[in-house]
């Protein structure tokens, strides 16, 4: 095996057919890769049409891991990448998946990393790549521009696969990379961070997503660690008691003139 990718998890995001989850295992394991996740699978993935499809690999149909939600999913995950072909106002630096690898096989040995694929028929909602720090596509058609969920995922572990050996042929180390912040981590920072920029009005409380999302991708690229969020969560803290100090003063204030 040219790399390895224990630290690699492939999550599949309400897979809808037992063929597909079982293709996907079958290109798994065709470049080394064994974390398997689903997210509310819509058909049992032990399904004999999934065996059928996984041939050699059924292992990996028996040993995946299965979550109510995506959140739950990357909660141990220190980067996450979203695919997907739909281009909207949140989803801009788009990465092909050669680039995508480039960018993440050297964060692996030092945090666990998701490739995170959406629905057959409809994809990734907006709200589940918010969970993710990068995006993914590939380039295809305009006249056919959607992939079957099994070759999207072969493309992208083909992809991976090229560029670790370049990078092993490069001697490209690893080593001194910082080790980012799991998504459990993060989500309970954004969380902070959205309830201190409401209070204090820098959000608009009918559509605070719409900040918010800007500074998810911000932070998703620039890839957080620990101190990092700890220092962020402390500004965040910081502000939350001037603000209630400032509200202090004017009850106060108030009191005062009644």
């Amino acid at each position: 095996m040219i790399f390895q990718c224990d630290n690699i998890s492939i999550v599949l995001v309400e897979p809808q057919g037992s063929r597909n989850i079982g293709s996907v295992c079958r290109a798994m394991a065709n470049f080394g890769f064994s974390d398997l996740r689903l997210v509310n699978p819509q058909v049992d993935h032990c399904a004999h049409e999934a065996r059928q499809m996984a041939v050699k690999a059924g292992n990996l149909l028996e040993q995946a891991q299965v979550f109510a939600s995506l959140e739950e999913a990357l909660a141990d995950c220190s980067l996450a990448l979203g695919t997907t072909r739909r281009f909207g106002k949140y989803r801009e630096a788009f990465l092909h998946p050669d680039q995508a690898a480039e960018y993440y096989l050297p964060r692996a040995p030092h945090g666990r990393v998701a490739l995170v694929f959406g629905r057959e028929d409809r994809g990734l909602l907006t709200s589940e790549l918010d969970l993710c720090q990068r995006f993914i596509t590939i380039p295809t058609s305009d006249a056919l521009p959607s992939m079957n969920l099994a070759q999207a995922v072969a493309v992208c572990l083909y992809d991976a696969s090229r560029v670790a050996h370049r990078l092993s042929q490069d001697g490209e180390k690893a080593a001194g990379r910082k080790s980012l912040s799991s998504s459990r981590v993060l989500e309970s920072m954004y969380g902070h961070m959205r309830r201190t920029l409401l209070d204090i009005d820098y959000l608009n409380p009918d559509n605070p997503d719409h900040i918010l999302r800007a500074f998810r991708r911000i932070f998703g690229r620039s890839g957080l660690n620990d101190r990092e969020v700890r220092i962020l969560r402390g500004l965040w803290s910081r502000i939350d008691y001037i603000e209630g100090q400032r509200r202090i003063l004017a009850r106060q204030n108030k009191e005062k003139e009644d």
